[in-house]
């Protein structure tokens, strides 16, 4: 088994989902002895953004592209080939703003390319990345699981269904900044959701 954890806080060290999904590798790790892992994080090696001369660079015909501009798609060529690699992808996710972290969604820009990663057909868009599990940590402040204020669960389902990623397990770690009774809470929380989906 190879296991690629990505880790999208800002925070270099220290960062709350980084905790969380570190716990998800070291439960699949044990489960499964002799697993490969690699580790992307994003506040370290941050993505580019995909701004107009990115698209400019994806969208010229890759014989006629600049050195910069092959440089450019060899770096999104990159990340699509490490998730293509590995068997199951960790994803450490914190709440900024009810959002997910700029860094998570530069990575999600660079692996999400039509007819590599997806594909649109008569039937409507087709994910290409298939037959890997998925485990998203969250980590946040306050609480919002089953409430109308996490945007972030249906988000990650969606662009994660979209590429083709539909065997997707949330871990939760909330109320993180709400006391040292509900950290604890929120973390034993993690747990169990670790436990359970690996059941």
């Amino acid at each position: 088994m190879k296991i690629l954890q990505i880790n999208a806080s800002a925070r270099r060290e220290g960062a709350n989902s980084t905790r969380v999904a570190q716990q998800v590798v070291a439960r699949l790790q044990a489960d499964h002895p002799g697993a490969e892992v690699t580790v992307r994080d994003l506040a370290v090696t941050p993505h580019p953004v995909l701004d107009e001369a990115a698209l400019g660079a994806l969208f010229t015909p890759a014989d006629q592209r600049t050195p910069e501009q092959a440089a450019r798609v060899a770096q999104d060529d990159a990340l699509i080939a490490e998730v293509q690699a590995h068997d199951v992808i960790v994803l450490g996710v914190p709440m900024y703003n009810f959002g997910v972290p700029v860094q998570l969604k530069n990575w999600i820009d660079a692996i999400a390319r039509n007819g590599v990663t997806f594909r649109y057909t008569n039937q409507g868009p087709e994910g290409l990345i298939k037959g890997k599990k998925v485990y998203v940590a969250f980590a946040r402040g306050g609480r919002y699981r089953n409430t109308p204020a996490d945007a972030q669960t249906p988000y990650m389902k969606t662009v994660l269904g979209f590429l083709g990623l539909s065997d997707v397990h949330f871990i939760y770690a909330e109320g993180l900044n709400m006391g040292p009774e509900s950290t604890a809470q929120g973390f034993a929380e993690a747990q169990a959701d670790i436990n359970a989906a690996l059941a």
